[in-house]
């Protein structure tokens, strides 16, 4: 039974959070769709209490997908793998999970990002094609590694996310402990580096070669990429995440937020991270990118106060952005473009490393760049960080100097 399983892949279990109504009716629903789970005695309540779990956290759609991630395979492989209701775990069944979450079988294993349902005459269906777990193509290849790996970072959240569940259950009272939490004391899984990690960020030169390819992307084609232009410079000059750039449930981003105070100085007021408002300063030159957005919209240079104008409006038709994977698109059309402009002037070492960069390196970029000039008090406010530690990461003076002693290190000493 246990191979069968094993040799099959699972029927995605949660939808969008638009499609749950509440978790009562929708849990009665899943076991209506999937006869089989009614055999595992409490899989009924442990889906009402998991599904009250991420409904909690309806603010925010990002966090939503990413605990939804995380709580579904666990309970596909409590159910199906174990056969064992969320209240029978203990701290080994979970150790046996994070080693099954290193190594899935092939059949769980998919190629590629797709959605858990889609409609069909009227009703949400199953997409065949979803799997728990996805590989990556290499960026510079476009192949597909033989063997999955679960990265340190996708572990870290298995604990951080499982941890945060397993505790709610707690207070729920439908838990007597929280399994993961024993992992967490003698972690066998979580490397701690020694060390501090590089900001992956890309280069000044490389940073050049992208915004001279969208100058010329806005110059041939206006319609398309003056927006694309505004969006680069909004990501680099302001240290902006995407979520901060489209319409969702927390927030509109309109060009009435753009606001200028009593001494003529001008911010941009953001929802960010955790629904926490803040204002971001605006530079000069970002003052100017905006003024040349808005000329090319047909707008006043300036926007006025209480402005409803879409931040990042649609290319076709009305309204704002309202999906991440647009910006993610663009910023990519932008890197593969300066990607093809270093390639054919011979800088393919800088063109190769451009190429396996993402949008959020461009945040990375514009804070690391302003550590270096500016009172780390202002960059962390701008930024949204909410330790000064984390805006201490982006200050790398003592691996600079650190390096610069070493670099003549000789292997073959001279003798006095």
């Amino acid at each position: 039974m246990l191979s069968q399983v094993l040799q099959h892949p699972p029927t995605p279990l949660i939808d969008h959070l638009d499609h749950i109504d509440n978790p009562l009716n929708y849990a009665r629903q899943v076991l209506q769709r999937l006869p089989e789970l009614r055999d595992i005695e409490g899989a009924y309540d442990d889906l009402v209490h998991s599904l009250s779990f991420l409904v909690s956290y309806n603010g925010s759609i990002a966090t939503f997908n990413s605990y939804r991630r995380e709580v579904e395979r666990l309970l596909q492989w409590s159910w199906q793998v174990q056969g064992l209701s969320l209240t029978e775990l203990r701290r080994q069944h979970l150790e046996d999970f994070v080693r099954f979450c290193q190594a899935p079988p092939q059949a769980w294993i998919g190629r590629k990002q797709v959605a858990r349902f889609h409609n069909q005459q009227g009703y949400r269906v199953a997409n065949a094609d979803w799997r728990p777990f996805v590989t990556q193509a290499d960026k510079l290849t476009g192949e597909h590694p033989e063997q999955f790996a679960l990265s340190q970072k996708s572990l870290q959240s298995i604990f951080s996310v499982l941890s945060t569940y397993f505790n709610y259950l707690l207070q729920e009272d439908y838990l007597e402990l929280n399994p993961i939490s024993l992992i967490r004391q003698k972690s066998k899984f979580i490397q701690r580096h020694a060390y501090k990690e590089p900001i992956r960020r890309i280069s000044n030169m490389q940073w050049d070669y992208v915004l001279d390819s969208v100058n010329e992307l806005a110059q041939e084609n206006p319609h398309e990429h003056e927006r694309s232009l505004f969006v680069m410079h909004c990501l680099y000059g302001m240290y902006l995440r995407i979520s901060e750039l489209v319409a969702d449930e927390r927030s509109t981003p309109t060009m009435g937020d753009f606001q200028c105070d009593s001494d003529g100085h001008w911010w941009l007021r953001v929802v960010g991270k955790g629904n926490k408002v803040r204002l971001v300063t605006v530079s000069d030159d970002m003052l100017a990118s905006l003024q040349r957005y808005r000329l090319h919209l047909g707008l006043p240079a300036l926007p006025t106060a209480g402005e409803q104008t879409p931040l990042v409006p649609k290319l076709r038709g009305r309204g704002p952005v309202t999906s991440t994977r647009q910006i993610r698109n663009l910023v990519q059309f932008c890197f593969d473009s300066a990607y093809q402009r270093m390639r054919a002037q011979g800088l393919e070492q800088d063109a190769n490393e451009l190429r396996v960069a993402t949008v959020h390196w461009l945040r990375h970029t514009g804070i690391s760049e302003d550590v270096r000039v500016r009172p780390k008090e202002h960059v962390k406010e701008d930024a949204g960080h909410a330790s000064m530690a984390t805006t201490d990461r982006y200050i790398d003076t003592e691996l600079r100097e650190r390096h610069a002693s070493a670099k003549n290190k000789r292997l073959r000493p001279d003798y006095d």
